[in-house]
């Protein structure tokens, strides 16, 4: 499979932040991972248009389940999938918290994400206080089960493990807690369909810098990163995509 480096800007970026696309490029012309960017939805066609003839893709950073409506504020995938998306994050831990977002829900906007040809991003983690009660296999399990739809194949679906408490904290778990938690998520998704979980992406998401990119991307079962802040910035994206392509 081909790893894959996911920046997640969140709500951050204005037109002016283009020009760390143009040198994330310039940078990393034809890297051997795929680069992946999702930037505000106010942004997705200029990006997209700014990476034309590019390796990098660009993403969504949720979507609402129905392909259109009286929905004031939301977008559709379809939409998203217009302005020039191929990617969309949901279930973000920031979405579940914030929003209120169900697995349930996470799971229709995945379903809807297909439809639109998209690919589905399906963020499950725990918090801090699940971590500290032992709870992580339980509640990431149930959040797999619960949110990632029937129609999963390794082409449509990629799984990110978030642990909420790492998420902008320059906190993470050891390296034998990253590994264990994706060992778990493989072996569930090779119990749901068979030989082809051992095609979808799982990616870690949880304060990856340049720093240890490279010693999380060389665990087993770690297919790429979900990157936050270090997405913003062109030398720091580009030295976690050197690390994924080494």
């Amino acid at each position: 499979m081909r790893k894959l480096a996911a920046g997640n800007w969140k709500m951050n970026g204005n037109a002016a932040a283009l020009s760390e696309v143009t040198a994330l490029l310039s940078a990393h012309p034809d890297p051997t991972c795929e680069m992946l960017l999702c930037p505000p939805a106010t942004l997705i066609a200029q990006m997209n248009w700014a990476a034309r003839n590019s390796a990098l893709r660009i993403g969504g950073q949720d979507c609402h389940a129905k392909a259109a409506g009286a929905h004031t504020g939301d977008i559709s995938a379809a939409m998203l999938k217009d302005a020039g998306a191929t990617y969309v994050i949901l279930g973000h831990s920031e979405r579940r918290a914030d929003h209120g977002e169900s697995d349930e829900e996470v799971r229709t906007k995945a379903e809807a994400a297909l439809d639109a040809g998209l690919i589905a991003i399906v963020c499950v983690g725990e918090t801090e206080l699940q971590r500290d009660a032992g709870q992580t296999l339980a509640v990431v399990g149930a959040q797999l089960k619960a949110s990632v739809p029937d129609a999963v194949t390794a082409e449509n679906v990629v799984i990110a493990y978030e642990p909420v408490w790492a998420i902008g904290t320059g906190r993470t778990p050891t390296l034998d807690e990253i590994a264990e938690v994706h060992a778990f998520l493989r072996a569930e998704l090779a119990a749901r369909i068979g030989d082809q979980a051992t095609g979808v992406r799982l990616l870690y998401g949880g304060s990856v810098k340049p720093s240890n990119a490279a010693e999380i991307f060389a665990l087993a079962n770690v297919d790429g990163a979900l990157v936050g802040g270090a997405s913003l910035k062109a030398a720091d994206f580009g030295a976690i995509v050197a690390a994924l392509s080494a």
